[in-house]
C-alpha cells in the first residue's frame, strides 16, 4: 500500500512539474500557428478559414498523427480517405522545436 502511494505521489510530482512544459508548447505552437498563416486553411474557435476547423482535433487524433498531418499531409489523407481540396501542403522545413511546439497546440484543441 505505502509502495502505491509512494507511486501515485511520484505520477502526480511529474505531472504538475510537465503541466507548465505542455502549457508553454502549446502557447509558442499558437505562435507557430500564426506565423505559417494556418487560418488561410484552418479555423480555430470561428477565426480562419471555416472549410477545414480544427476545434476538437486534440481529442481525434495523437500527437505522430497530428506530426504526419502536418509533414507528410499526403499520406495522412491517403490513410483517412480525405478528399479535401486543396490538399494541404507539407511543411516540412519547420524546425523540430516549432513542429513539437505546433503539434502540442493543435493537440491541447479538445
Amino acid at each position: 500500500m505505502k509502495r502505491l502511494l509512494v507511486a501515485v505521489i511520484g505520477v502526480a510530482v511529474a505531472l504538475a512539474f510537465s503541466l507548465p512544459a505542455l502549457a508553454q508548447d502549446a502557447a509558442k505552437g499558437e505562435q507557430v500557428f500564426a506565423a505559417q498563416n494556418c487560418k488561410m486553411c484552418h479555423a480555430i474557435k470561428g477565426v480562419g478559414n471555416k472549410a477545414h476547423p480544427l476545434d476538437g482535433v486534440g481529442a481525434k487524433l495523437k500527437a505522430d498523427q497530428i506530426k504526419e498531418w502536418i509533414t507528410t499531409p499526403k499520406v495522412a489523407a491517403e490513410k483517412a480517405k480525405s478528399t479535401a481540396k486543396p490538399p494541404m501542403k507539407a511543411y516540412d522545413k519547420l524546425s523540430k522545436a516549432d513542429l513539437d511546439a505546433l503539434v502540442a497546440y493543435i493537440e491541447s484543441l479538445k
